[in-house]
């Protein structure tokens, strides 16, 4: 069978590579807008109710906009932006959030895409508050560095452009990042992490580190106890890997690779520290599982399909 997708927003960096991943399949027929007509409301009305999948990758406000452009019932838009992620008439694109989650996106028409930190902290996050080993009202901190890529076009000009920018530059200081509603609502959190991230001079690539403390469990728990909690977890789950316990084989020489997930729809987790003081790190391609790649999972799964189908 063969699928009609329409990509709102095929020049950003996500619908640019989610055309590449779909160009490659036999199974899906890609409709295209004229360069001159991206903007044309009633084109863009024309191919979303032309298609079964549509991907928004778009700023909220123009998503919002071409939501209200659909009026195909059978279509099923998955939005990439921000616009829709805590919205309860939408569904939230993360298969691996818990069990009944993929069946809620294969009935959806309505699919909100993950933002990329909030992917790798839920996905560390929230089997130890789902466990009961965190309670929900634990005060979370964490930092994430990502690749460049995922500021757009504006931000990788400044890294690659003359007088290119070469070092980390930590941003959202006022600790209001956009990603924070979907980082508790789906997490199970009593209030929002202290979260603040870093772009560094690397194209993609991202790490998000929590910082825990034993203290913060309701019960002991060691490195050990919390490896085995989220393999237990994810055990089966084709995208998630948990790394065992050990320092020497999950860095080099004491340092963390955070492109070592890249041109991969993986999500790698990895648990540090001692006994008095631990680190939960969740690695991923910013612009796979982080992204593009997320979204055609979501796609794969609303239409039935095997999962993993055209991805890494």
């Amino acid at each position: 069978m063969t699928y009609t997708v329409f990509v709102d927003g095929q020049e950003g960096t996500t619908g640019l590579q989610i055309n590449e991943y779909l160009a490659r399949r036999a199974d899906i027929e890609l409709l295209k807008i004229d360069v001159d007509k991206r903007k044309d409301a009633a084109e863009r009305k024309r191919l979303i109710d032309a298609s079964d999948i549509t991907f928004l990758c778009l700023p909220d406000a123009a998503a919002k906009e071409a939501v209200a452009l659909a009026g195909n019932p059978r279509t099923c838009i998955i939005d990439a932006s921000t616009a829709h992620r805590v919205n309860p008439d939408w569904v939230f694109g993360l298969p691996e959030l818990c069990p009944e989650q993929r069946a809620r996106i294969r009935a959806s028409k309505r699919i909100a895409n993950p933002g990329c930190h909030a992917t790798a902290f839920i996905l560390a996050l929230r089997p130890l508050v789902a466990a009961g080993l965190l309670p929900a009202d634990t005060p979370i901190a964490a930092n994430s560095i990502t690749g460049y890529s995922g500021g757009g076009k504006a931000m990788i000009a400044d890294y690659q452009g003359p007088g290119r920018i070469d070092a980390p530059r930590p941003y959202a200081l006022a600790l209001a990042h956009k990603h924070l509603p979907e980082m508790q609502a789906y997490t199970g959190l009593a209030t929002a992490p202290i979260f603040q991230p870093i772009v560094g001079p690397f194209y993609k690539g991202l790490a998000v580190t929590l910082y825990l403390h034993p203290r913060q469990f309701s019960r002991p728990a060691s490195i050990a106890d919390i490896q085995r909690l989220l393999a237990d977890h994810y055990a089966g789950e084709a995208f998630i890997r948990v790394a065992p316990v050990g320092l020497e084989a999950n860095t080099d020489g004491g340092f963390f690779n955070v492109e070592a997930s890249n041109d991969s729809n993986r999500v790698d987790l990895f648990v540090f520290g001692n006994d008095e003081r631990m680190l939960l790190v969740a690695r991923l391609d910013n612009l796979g599982k982080g992204a593009s790649g997320a979204a055609v999972q979501s796609m794969n799964v609303h239409l039935g399909i095997e999962e993993s189908l055209g991805l890494a």
